[in-house]
């Protein structure tokens, strides 16, 4: 993990002295994400800025590389996973001068032209000027892992890891992108089929797409873009049996984890509860790897914390349970440099949570420099295809609801066909009528993979890149090596039941190299799931803090009181204060972000390397989890205590209600809207309390009154306070908490 940058001029001329100011303030910029070494390079139009993060071959490779001719300089970020055996391939006499792995990519492209990416195995973005030609091509490896954005007029353009180099040249725009941002599926939370180039957030910014390499003419500007790899569709005539697939796929995989575990410095693991990290840990040559596990009320809830205590356990790896409890809530500051760092409004609770393990890591361990992790593999291996078919649905499920949606998008792009589509409850048009240009008619499942393929750039790989980044480590990615990605992709379509449904090729491969219960072990989540609510409430707190200081900030620039209702978004904050479960914390939280965004950039803070200081991360030590759960939920999970002794009753915007109608369906509305439901016959017990809580008698004297038991109500009555849905009444001298 690097950080490149630089500037070239486009219409024939030279670049001037004043440039090397604008490449040192691109370096410092950058200088998270290189702090081993940093160099600079200005000749004729170009000038590059290199900052470096050594993991292979710390002594020697520094950058710009120069080919031994002259004629070819290079700059990269990344890894060239297979660069010894794409050496042993250079026509004889071709003498490598450094240990640096990416250095054979000057020879290939020497031999090769815009071809000689084809065989090249690894995560990179690159910048080669060819001095002969006088052409600068850039370049990312097919997934986009690495990042590299540019920018561009009609005399230079300016390219860089991160958006935040670019705007360090007072020359580029710092607009937000308010139209498109808020039209991104991704930043709205729509199912969609959404192709094509991701957003970068801001006016003019462009970014390299994956598997492109983007040929410049320094003489004129002229630009073409040669696409070397693409997504390859089904093989309809492949022979391979269902056992072929699987054992391709373990072959692959076990190589890639080879390859992203090679370095000259230790590595360590995110290791979550499921089968994909797990995966990567047994496949990781050598032993001793340091695994590292998010402990959030959400993990420790929904059983992903115990699970990856397990998986360690089994596999004899060392594990450390960061702890980010319910009381981890970020100030705003911390959270304007995350967002600032991360360069998306799509901060939310994950990338959160993976800035502050990559914390910890570096912290504890600072010979760390790389981090394996299981990302990706849900998307492209078929992790969420049961969430898409509905709950105990199956793949024909999954298939009638990805026509369906294709089909509702189709006729939002044509809807005067809307009512042939369905007359009378009866469809009277084909699909293929509604959108015939689309090639994902006939094959919907291809247009989500498609779907998923670009949520990678815009959202995993983006943020696994800049959390990582941001802690001087480099994120790495076994389940994208684009051999593993294309055999996959390639399961002719009446096999994708078999292999797909619910990651069978991985549970399969992993057969005698996980212990059953791991490689069983049914999917979980991040944080979502039972524990949800805490990391509502965290995020609520987040905003309300200090005045509802973020919110505010988000509003200040004229273009958010254009684009944003102020009173409407107060209202939300609101609604969300009083009871967090109201509302989606999350869409408001990327509102605010934009807006933040938006302020940061027209006077953009303090390089990350410069960022305020942070609470210290801790880890909560765990050798026996059986015996220790309850304590441990009780560090992890904050809940308000219960005082029976103490006066309660419903908040002051909170009332009960029925229909006479359906007398057993009790109502608790909020704000005046219907928020949950209870059943007087299945809760009859939490139902009297409600109904009992007057301010006037103690919690002990209302269970009195209606016959219950706080053990049947208790989890119910922390939830209410939490949420505000219940209040405590003043004790004598105390301020009321309504």
């Amino acid at each position: 993990m690097c950080g490149i940058a630089g500037v070239a001029r486009i219409d024939g001329s030279a670049l001037s002295e004043e440039a090397d100011g604008l490449l040192e303030a691109f370096a410092h910029t950058l200088a998270h994400r290189g702090p081993d070494d940093r160099r600079l390079l200005r000749e004729g139009p170009v000038g590059m800025a290199f900052n470096r993060l050594s993991l292979v071959n710390p002594e020697d490779g520094a950058q710009p590389l120069v080919s031994t001719d002259g004629n070819v300089a290079l700059i990269v970020n990344g890894e060239i996973y297979n660069h010894r055996e794409l050496a042993a391939g250079l026509p004889s006499g071709t003498r490598l001068t450094t240990g640096s792995d990416c250095e054979v990519l000057l020879y290939l492209y020497q031999r090769d032209g815009l071809r000689f990416l084809d065989r090249v195995n690894g995560m990179f973005a690159f910048v080669l000027w060819d001095r002969a030609r006088q052409v600068l091509l850039m370049g990312r490896d097919r997934f986009g892992i690495k990042p590299l954005y540019y920018h561009r007029d009609g005399e230079r353009v300016v390219f860089a890891s991160e958006i935040k180099a670019l705007f360090a040249d007072a020359a580029t725009p710092r607009r937000l992108d308010w139209n498109r941002a808020l039209g991104e599926y991704d930043m709205n939370a729509t199912p969609a089929f959404v192709h094509g180039r991701i957003t970068t957030w801001f006016e003019d910014i462009e970014i390299v797409p994956p598997g492109v390499i983007i040929e410049t003419r320094l003489r004129d500007g002229g630009t073409t873009e040669h696409r070397y790899w693409e997504l390859p569709g089904p093989d309809a005539d492949s022979d391979m049996t269902d056992e072929d697939y699987v054992a391709a796929f373990r072959d692959l995989l076990a190589a890639s984890v080879a390859d992203c575990a090679t370095a000259d410095t230790d590595l360590g693991l995110f290791l979550s509860g499921g089968i994909d990290s797990a995966a990567v840990a047994a496949l990781a040559p050598g032993s001793g790897l340091q695994t590292f596990t998010a402990l959030t009320p959400g993990t420790v809830l929904n059983g992903d914390a115990r699970g990856g205590h397990r998986t360690a356990e089994l596999l004899g790896l060392p594990n450390h349970q960061v702890l980010i409890g319910s009381d981890r809530v970020p100030s705003p500051q911390e959270w304007r440099d995350l967002v600032w760092l991360a360069e998306t409004p799509l901060v939310g609770a994950e990338i959160f949570y993976k800035f502050e393990m990559h914390r910890f890591a570096r912290q504890n361990f600072p010979e760390i420099k790389g981090m394996l992790l299981g990302a990706a593999a849900d998307e492209i291996n078929g992790g969420y295809i049961p969430r898409f078919a509905g709950e105990g649905g199956d793949w024909d499920d999954f298939e009638s609801n990805l026509r369906d949606l294709y089909r509702r998008q189709a006729l939002e792009r044509n809807p005067k066909l809307g009512h042939w589509w369905e007359h009378d409850g009866v469809p009277l048009l084909n699909d293929a009528a509604i959108d015939p240009g689309s090639p994902y008619a006939a094959d919907p499942y291809a247009g989500y993979l498609t779907w998923q393929y670009r949520t990678l750039e815009q959202y995993n790989v983006w943020h696994e890149d800049r959390t990582a980044a941001g802690n001087g480590t480099e994120a790495r990615v076994p389940f994208l090596d684009h051999r593993l990605v294309e055999l996959v992709a390639r399961i002719p379509a009446h096999r994708r039941a078999a292999l797909l449904w619910d990651k069978r090729i991985v549970r399969e491969a992993m057969k005698g190299v996980l212990p059953e219960e791991i490689r069983t072990r049914p999917k979980g989540y991040f944080f979502y799931g039972e524990g949800a609510r805490h990391t509502n409430r965290a995020l609520t707190r987040l905003l309300a803090q200090d005045g509802a200081a973020l919110l505010e900030q988000a509003l200040s620039s004229d273009n958010a009181r254009r684009y944003l209702s102020a009173d409407g978004l107060r209202t939300a904050l609101g609604q969300l204060t009083r009871s967090p479960s109201t509302g989606n914390v999350e869409l408001l939280l990327r509102i605010v972000n934009l807006g933040l965004l938006e302020v940061m950039s027209a006077q953009p803070p303090a390089p990350p390397v410069r960022a305020a200081a942070r609470p210290t991360p801790v880890e909560l030590a765990v050798r026996d989890w059986e015996r220790t759960a309850p304590e441990i939920v009780a560090q992890v999970v904050t809940e308000p205590e219960i005082d029976q002794e103490r006066v309660y009753a419903l908040a002051d915007n909170v009332l009960l209600a029925t229909v006479p109608a359906s007398p057993d369906s009790w109502f608790v509305v909020v704000d005046g809207g219907f928020e949950y439901e209870i059943s007087a016959a299945d809760d009859a017990a939490w139902l009297a309390l409600l109904q009992s809580l007057d301010g006037t008698l103690s919690l002990a004297e209302t269970l009195a009154k209606t016959g219950g038991e706080l053990a049947d109500v208790a989890e119910l009555f922390q939830e209410a306070l939490a949420l505000g849905l219940i209040t405590a009444e003043p004790g004598a001298g105390e301020p009321a908490q309504r």
